[in-house]
């Protein structure tokens, strides 16, 4: 696919001032920052797009190069490699641009130390059991956590590769001019830091293990598979870098009597047939208590009961499930002498041969008088 004009990315015209260029391309990047929009993917490709554009444009040779033979004159010399580039190359090589930081949203919401430089460190996966009285109500859990901590007493210097910037810088002569581009340190891993003193039980990166409690807020509404992430609560980096996060892969527990169904949840109530016949009142588990319901006479295996507000707490916001009662009329599998005689004298009985809405007065008579 073609590129997009970078004076279009940026919304600039060509005569634009060096300083034009660069409120244009900050008011971009604030945009589609990924603090802002975070796992958005599509917004991370434009943050990437006017980086480059930035790249080339607030470059005085390189944009004459850019407005004299466009994007092929570009070619080798970019800086960036357009939807390759590291998102750790942009905040190291633009951090000035968000006030030295790297994120503008650090001084916008009052960080002030601004992105950290060098590697992130790797994320952690764990997997949490729920009951369905907690997904439905939401909950907050404690779990233990090894995670990789800064260990006490490691020092490290300056890497002498990159003069601590965590970037090397490569510089090709062509028919066009000087071509400049940048890459993570290979002798730092883009930290911008070794490690120097390194006591015992430490890693190479001046890392060690620790034990860890993190309190985790469950949201109302969770389902089987889902995942949450927690930011900044996985293994740190080596050299200060950005923490990892914590993924969390939720599993339902299987209730012993309710079943879910989306927000809603089931339960099989089973009823004599005198009590289907005759009607009656019932109590029946709901997720976190009892509720007492109404039999109506004559109801017939299949009917389906609600308990409005009874189920699950929509993930989103929109309001609660149901609780659906599903009516079952248990039919006994072996009776007494006695019952049977009782059955037998009602089995030729009108009533008993099913006409939905008619003889139910009489049929109700007559069971009262047997049972």
């Amino acid at each position: 696919m073609a590129k997009r004009d970078f004076y279009e990315i940026l919304g600039v015209d060509k005569s634009a001032s060096a300083e034009e260029i660069k409120k244009a391309y900050r008011k971009v990047a604030i945009k589609f920052h990924p603090d802002k929009n975070p796992g958005d993917s599509e917004a991370e490709e434009k943050f990437k797009e006017a980086a480059e554009a930035y790249e080339i444009l607030s470059n005085p040779e390189k944009k004459q190069r850019y407005d004299r033979f466009g994007h092929s004159g570009m070619n080798g010399g970019g800086g960036f490699s357009g939807g390759d580039m590291n998102m750790d190359d942009i905040f190291s090589q633009f951090g000035d641009i968000f006030g030295g930081g790297g994120s503008p949203f650090d001084s916008f919401f009052g960080g002030g130390g601004g992105r950290k430089r060098g590697r992130k460190g790797s994320n952690l996966r764990i997997k949490l059991k729920l009951s369905l009285e907690e997904i439905a109500n939401g909950v907050e859990k404690k779990i233990k956590v090894n995670r990789l901590v800064q260990a006490a007493g490691v020092t490290f210097n300056t890497c002498s590769s990159c003069q601590g910037t965590g970037q090397v810088r490569k510089v090709v002569n062509t028919m066009l001019g000087q071509m400049v581009s940048s890459s993570t340190c290979p002798t730092c891993g883009g930290s911008g830091q070794i490690i120097g003193n390194r006591p015992s039980g430490v890693d190479s990166s001046g890392l060690e293990p620790k034990e860890e409690i993190i309190s985790i807020k469950i949201p109302a509404g969770v389902s089987e598979g889902m995942q949450l992430s927690m930011s900044g609560k996985g293994n740190e980096a080596p050299g200060g870098g950005v923490p990892g996060d914590l993924l969390i892969l939720i599993e339902e527990k299987e209730d012993d009597i309710l079943v879910r169904e989306g927000n809603n949840v089931v339960y099989d109530l089973y009823i004599s047939f005198i009590d289907a016949a005759l009607g009656t009142t019932v109590e029946v588990p709901t997720i976190s208590s009892k509720a007492r319901i109404k039999i109506e006479a004559g109801t017939q295996s299949g009917k389906v009961l609600r308990l409005r507000g009874k189920g699950i707490k929509d993930l989103n916001g929109y309001g609660t499930g149901d609780q659906l009662i599903h009516i079952n009329v248990w039919t006994p599998k072996s009776l007494s002498a006695e019952e049977k005689e009782k059955l037998e004298s009602m089995r030729e009985s009108d009533n008993f041969t099913p006409k939905p809405g008619k003889n139910e007065k009489g049929f109700f008579e007559k069971m009262k008088e047997f049972f």
